[in-house]
This record gives structure tokens, sequence and C-alpha cells, in this order.
């Protein structure tokens, strides 16, 4: 074979020599020529299993069978174990060592002495042969195994979506199906946690929204996600929202467990039906957390049959979504307090018990609208609808009557604790202080109480309104600021009830 010259620049390709005779070191290096560099460990000096695997690892390792032969096998198989090693062996013993043996013991071949030019060649070629060999094998079998597991990876997408497919499809209730969605998604993602939001634009470009939130929260939870939700409705819809409305996909979920957006990594997936957007799904994934190329791949195949069986399930229920709250202060709003107004009229009817109507109205609020803008007057609704969140039990129910005007029923509730409560509310409204753009102003409210007690005779729901209409009318007459009980003189705000 003719002797091939080193590249410039190539680095030569290091074997290894080990207790070779001086003799057998030169006649190695003058057989492989200058594309390498053979480095003769001494007899006396040979590495050991730590420096083996400190050092740089040779391509080949001639080795005497005298020296080999007259290992422990613990030291032969420390040599074996190094798999980028060809091990050749030098038969340098009385009697050769047959072939099988050779093979046996773990060597690639063996050639004879003398070494020769042509026999060091020979050796070299099937070295090559061999190397050529296990890389083609080496490769094929990473193709198989990548292909085995794509299909296995493409097997299991199939069987989540069929999963997926079969639970969203067994109900045509929306919170039924989007727990089950959570349990779904749960096995190809760390979901901790799904909402969801629904919109439907009228005409006016203004949508009422339907939020479907995981489960029952606390109300800082609760707040950070419905505005999460309410963003995303105005940003994937038409960007104005006139009011929503809140359900849960779990009610017995504890509220201790509540998890804030910024627990993890959110997702916000878009739903669509043809070329128009109806609502969104936001997943609440471990923080840290990425979606690998084909995890979101499935993810987009997940939510397309999920937002096609909630389409389904709106369509057959047929939900034009309509709102119960009010979409700047959050409370109820006029349709909702009208029916638990009829509800809660029947419910005493039945079982007698009292039950009272605090109508509120702030005072001189076009002033706050003529002189510090409409931003403002938003500003100040939306704080008396805190008030109204915070000071009230979670039975009764607050509501935005229209306007300035609010209202609140209060089941279980007398005259005179009704008025206490009236009058929280009053204080609550004077003592805040609104700061708008650097200007500063305050406002005040009046407020009309109506009570039907346990004993009296049944009344209807337009009674109870106009009774507390009529008292709130007094209240207004009288100065402002105050509030009134429907059937007594008014009551200063500073006084007591008598």
């Amino acid at each position: 074979m003719p002797r091939q010259s080193m590249k410039r620049g190539r680095r030569p390709e290091l074997m290894w020599g080990l207790g070779l005779a001086e003799s057998e070191m030169r006649q190695i290096i003058d057989g492989v020529g200058p594309g390498f560099h053979v480095r003769n460990f001494p007899e006396d000096a040979l590495p050991v299993s730590r420096e083996l695997e400190q050092e740089e690892k040779p391509s080949a390792a001639w080795i005497p069978w005298s020296v080999w032969s007259a290992f422990p096998e613990s030291r032969k198989q420390e040599y074996r174990d190094q798999d980028e090693t060809h091990r050749i062996l030098i038969q340098d013993g009385e009697a050769e060592v047959e072939m099988e043996q050779v093979l046996a013991e773990g060597f690639l071949t063996a050639v004879d002495l003398p070494l020769t030019r042509p026999k060091i060649q020979d050796v070299m070629f099937r070295a090559k042969e061999v190397k050529s060999l296990y890389s083609d094998i080496y490769r094929m079998t990473e193709e198989i195994m990548l292909e085995r597991e794509l299909l296995a990876r493409k097997t299991d997408q199939l069987m989540f979506l069929n999963k997926l497919l079969a639970s969203a499809t067994e109900s045509l209730d929306a919170g039924t199906i989007l727990a089950n969605a959570k349990n779904s998604l749960g096995l190809i993602l760390p979901v901790k946690v799904l909402h969801a939001a629904f919109w439907n634009t009228g005409s006016d470009n203004a949508a009422d929204v339907e939020v479907f939130l995981n489960g029952k929260m606390i109300p800082a939870s609760e707040s950070e996600w419905i505005e999460r939700l309410m963003a995303s409705a105005c940003s994937l819809g038409s960007g104005a929202v006139n009011g929503f409305q809140i359900s849960y996909t779990d009610p017995a979920r504890r509220p201790e467990y509540s998890l804030a957006p910024d627990q993890g990594k959110l997702v916000t997936m878009p739903l669509t039906a043809g070329h128009q957007t109806f609502g969104c799904l936001t997943l609440l994934c471990e923080p840290g957390y990425r979606l690998g190329k084909d995890q979101v791949e499935t993810l987009r195949s997940a939510v397309n049959h999920v937002g096609l069986a909630l389409r389904n399930a709106l369509a057959f229920k047929e939900v034009k979504l309509r709102a119960d709250r009010d979409g700047l202060t959050r409370l109820y709003n006029r349709r909702s307090f009208d029916e638990r107004l009829v509800y809660e009229i029947k419910r005493r009817s039945r079982y007698h018990h009292d039950l009272s109507l605090l109508m509120v109205d702030l005072d001189h609020f076009k002033s706050v609208n003529d002189t510090y803008g409409h931003k403002a007057g938003d500003l100040v609704l939306r704080k008396v609808g805190e008030i109204l969140s915070t000071v009230f039990r979670t039975t009764d129910l607050a509501a935005r009557y229209g306007g300035e005007e609010f209202v609140v029923l209060l089941p279980h509730t007398s005259e005179e604790a009704a008025w206490k409560l009236a009058e929280r509310v009053r204080t609550a409204v004077e003592n805040c202080a609104f700061d708008f753009n650097g200007r500063n102003f305050s406002v005040t409210a009046s407020i009309g109480v109506a009570s039907v007690e346990g004993g009296s005779l049944a009344s209807t729901d337009d009674d109870l309104v106009l009774k507390a209409d009529k008292a709130l009318y007094q209240a207004k007459n009288n100065g402002r600021n105050m509030v009134v009980v429907s059937g007594q003189k008014s009551t200063p705000a500073h006084n007591a009830m008598q």
C-alpha cells in the first residue's frame, strides 16, 4: 500500500504501544506513516484505570501477547472497556494464538513478527474498514432509534388526542368540557390551572364575556385572574367589554389552593370557529417550563378539538352570552338584581324572614364628570363598587342599578341592621379620597332604606323598590349625604337611628 503523506494542519491520529520493544516501536512508526503519532508505554509504567479515563483515547493500541497474557483478568477488562480503541495483538510468543482466541480476548486482529510495512498497512486497512463499518452501524442505529422515538411520540399524540376528543364530546356543558380538558392536558403538560373566557360581540361592538374559573379562590387571586382574562377578551375580541359573568368548572375546589397568574408559566390559546375568535384558554404551567415543538403542535390540535366541543356546547344551550355583571364596577347589573329581587320576595313570602333594600346614589356626580372628566367619574364608580363588594356578606347582592345609582339586597336583615350597614357605606364613601391627575376630590352618597319585616303581609318587588326610592328622594331633598329609612323622618348622616 502506498504511503500517504499527512495533510497540512491535520492533527496526527494517536496510537498507543503497551510494552513494545524499541525495534517494534520503530517498525510500527515506519509502517503507519506520518499521519499518526505512536506513544509507547514501558512495560513497568502501563496506564491503569484512572489514567485510562483521563488520557486522550487512542484510535488503536499495539499490545504484545507476552504483555497481555501477564495481565490479570480485571486489568484486561479495563482495556476492553475502551470501546473507541482498536486493540491489535502482536504475536511474540513461542506458540501462535489462534484467531478464535484473539477475538475472544477483545482484539481486532493479530499480526506476526517481524512487523513489516505490508503487515502493518494491512492491519491499518482492516482497522479503517471496521471503523467505517461501526460508524455506519452506529448511524443506522441512531436513525432507527430516532424513527422509533418519533413513531412512539406520534402514537402517544394520537392516543392523547383521541382521549381528549372523547372526553370533550361526552358532555354539552362548557364547565364539564373544560374540567375534562384540564385533566387530559395534564397528561402531556404540567398544567396546574386552566381558566377560560368566552365572548359574544353585540351590534355596538362591545362584548359580553363569560369567565370560567377553575374553582373558588381567595378574592385577590380571583380578581387577578378576572383582570387577566378580561384583558385577553379585549385583545383577542372586539376590544371593548360591556359586562361579564363568572362560572366555575370545579365549584368544590377549596379557596386556599388558589394560584395567582404569576405563580407559573402562562400559556394563552385563542379559540376560533371559522375566522372568528370566540374565546380563549389560559393554562398555568410549572414555572420555567418550556414547550417543545411537538408539544406546541399537539397543544394546538388539542385546543382546536376543545374549541369545537365548546362551540357546540354553547350553540346547543343557545347561549348568547348574557352578562350578569357590570363591566366597570364588577358588581351585578340591573338584570341580575331584578331576577334576584323576585326570587327573594318569593322566599320571604314563604318563610317570613326579614328582607331589606338599600338604594345608594352618589351626590352631585355630574359635577365630578364635568369638572374632572368621565375617566375620573369611572374611577369613583369603580371605588364605590369595591366598597360595596367588601362591606356586605356573600349572601347579599350589590348591583349597579344605573348611572351613579346602586342597590344592595339584604336577605335576613332587619330595618335597624340595614340602616347600620347603610351608614357604614355612607361613611366609607365620604372618607374615600380620590386623586386624579394630581387633583384631589371627594364624593358623598345619599341612601334610602326599605325593609319588609318577617311577620308583615306579603309585599311585591315593586313595593320594596318604590319605598327605597322614596326614602332616597327624601335624603336628596333634605341635604344629601345622609341615610333615610322608608316611613320615617329623615335621619342626618351624623345622627344615630332613634
